[in-house]
């Protein structure tokens, strides 16, 4: 993987986790159950994509993919 492939994998990661964190903090704060839950949403979407692409990286690094 060359230099920059990896700070574009550390960039998604570090936006996807910035995302889940700011929409949950988001959703303790609105008092509208169905917003709320449209803001959960997202942020487990972001989760979701970390974790994707997390798994993706440790799988290239230990000879997957």
């Amino acid at each position: 993987m060359s230099p920059k492939e990896l700070l574009y994998i550390e960039d998604v990661l570090a936006h996807a986790k910035f995302m889940k964190q700011k929409c949950s903090k988001a959703a303790s704060e609105v008092t509208d159950t169905n917003l709320q839950q449209l803001i959960n949403n997202v942020a487990n979407k972001n989760q979701k994509i970390f974790d994707d692409v997390y798994s993706l990286v440790v799988g290239h690094a230990n000879g997957g993919a």
